[in-house]
């Protein structure tokens, strides 16, 4: 990396894509939206001129929600429902929730402290959702920051929690377990939207029907209550089987051993950062390693760009994947670093009066790493080189062996013993209909693109067998595939 590698590509191209998909939305799994998405990524694969394209299906599931409604006290609250919720198994289909009459029940308010000792028993629980994972608390991963405007060492965007991490998931559990019948769901949090689509946490199950309403319907409903309050939700969904897409490219170099650079292409609303942008960069990637090829200056690793589908229905996709082509010993494309960009967003907060604001600078974002300390150095030339701002790289190593995966797309492959580079950030509107073109950090798609590039050449000259922080050799000793 003693030299700088061309551009991969303009920012005019790289909108252009991330327009195109945009037009697509919604393009969550199961959806013609989500079909036109992966046939896109096929198509752009194929015209860039890579050497074999094709789309593998797993079977994933769509939750559609028809009737949501709360009435507390006689009163109408606004609403909206929590997605993948009132299910009682992960292979389940057919209709779900409380049928159209509802559930009636007293309501007792636990606010953002759990259900603990409370009697919830035949109640419905109101609760205050949280966001677990403030910026701050990633700072003792931290190998390196490169932040010379001080966008992301600063108190407020320190205390900046991601959408994608919160007390969801153990609320519902611990009010199932405690004999709630319903939950409602103050998204304390989060701006005054009810736009906000949590994903399907694949690790607990969600039993129990609920609904969100946002931060100031909670304080409305909240003055309201008294001792002996009752509340009626209605929740109807449909839970049906869908084919999830991946969409797999190829560069065959002279060597089998293997550089995956990935993204999905799905999303619940707009999706223009989330992951328009990464699925932007990856398409630009495969045709910067093809026109490079033609050059005259070839690869000597195969090189494999993938995007997939089922990110907010059970990364289904991803897991089958990671069976494929890292459990199976057998597989043809021996991987030997994952390179996954998601996000490429700029800032955004809270209002007072509980509006988006979005900043003119990048959100906060970290490469999640796990490799040798030659591949370290050279994330942190391509960061300080392509100038990437309010960018930290974070050991991923220690997040392997203690909290079983990574919060970003690579988690599978990564648990599975591929060393992995994983860009990511956590915008507040990155679940939401709110995720719309104006939230896109357009100055920073080129150098993000052009630091991947610089990342695959520089990883195309090193052994494969020692791009990872610890060896293959002795990483093939290790269980892999804990999911």
């Amino acid at each position: 990396m003693s030299r700088r590698t061309a551009d991969v590509t303009d920012v005019d191209q790289l909108m252009a894509t991330i327009e195109d998909l945009v037009a697509m939305a919604p393009r969550a799994t199961g959806t013609p939206g989500g079909e036109r998405a992966a046939a896109y990524v096929e198509d752009r694969f194929r015209r860039a001129g890579l050497d074999e394209v094709w789309v593998e299906e797993a079977d994933s599931f769509a939750w559609e929600p028809s009737v949501a409604g709360l009435n507390v006290d006689g009163d109408e609250v606004p609403c909206a429902p929590i997605r993948h919720c009132a299910l009682p198994a992960h292979e389940h289909v057919g209709t779900l929730g409380t049928g159209v009459d509802g559930v009636e029940a007293e309501v007792v308010d636990i606010g953002a402290d759990g259900v603990g000792s409370r009697d919830v028993t035949g109640r419905i629980v109101l609760f205050d959702l949280t966001f677990d994972l403030p910026q701050w608390a990633l700072l003792p991963l931290s190998e390196y920051v490169h932040d010379p405007e001080r966008q992301m060492l600063n108190r407020d965007a320190l205390g900046s929690r991601n959408p994608y991490i919160t007390s969801l998931t153990r609320t519902l559990r611990d009010a199932a377990a405690a004999g709630a019948v319903a939950v409602v769901g103050v998204l304390r949090d989060y701006p005054e939207s009810l736009g906000y689509h949590n994903e399907y946490y694949r690790r607990t199950l969600l039993t129990l029907p609920g609904v969100w309403i946002t931060r100031a319907a909670g304080d409305t409903l909240r003055r309201r209550l008294h001792a002996g309050s009752v509340a009626s939700l209605r929740l109807v969904a449909e839970r049906r089987r869908v084919t999830a897409r991946t969409v797999v490219g190829v560069l065959h170099g002279a060597s089998r051993d293997t550089v995956m650079v990935q993204s999905h292409h799905d999303s619940i609303g707009p999706g223009a950062v989330e992951d328009a942008t990464g699925t932007a960069e990856v398409v630009a990637l495969a045709e910067h390693a093809v026109e490079r090829a033609r050059a005259g200056r070839p690869w000597s690793k195969t090189l494999m760009f993938v995007t997939f589908d089922s990110h907010f229905t059970g990364y289904q996709s991803h897991r089958a994947f990671a069976r494929r082509y890292t459990i199976d010993a057998d597989s043809p494309y021996p991987l030997a670093l994952n390179l996954t960009v998601e996000h490429v967003g700029l800032r955004a907060r809270r209002t007072a009066d509980g509006c988006f604001e979005t900043l003119d600078h990048s959100e906060p974002r970290a490469f999640f790493e796990n490799v040798s300390l030659p591949m370290k150095l050279a994330v942190a030339r391509a960061i300080r080189r392509h100038r990437l701002g309010a960018t930290s790289m974070l050991n991923a190593g220690l997040l392997e062996f203690t909290l079983d995966g990574m919060p970003t797309d690579a988690s599978f492959t990564f648990t599975a013993g591929v060393p992995t580079i994983s860009l990511v950030s956590g915008p507040l509107y990155l679940y939401d209909e709110a995720d719309t073109l104006d939230k896109v950090d357009v100055d920073q798609l080129v150098p993000v693109a052009n630091a991947f590039a610089d990342l695959m050449a520089f990883a195309d000259g090193r052994d494969p067998g020692r791009l990872g922080l610890i060896p293959r050799r002795v990483r093939r000793l290790l269980p892999r595939g804990r999911w």
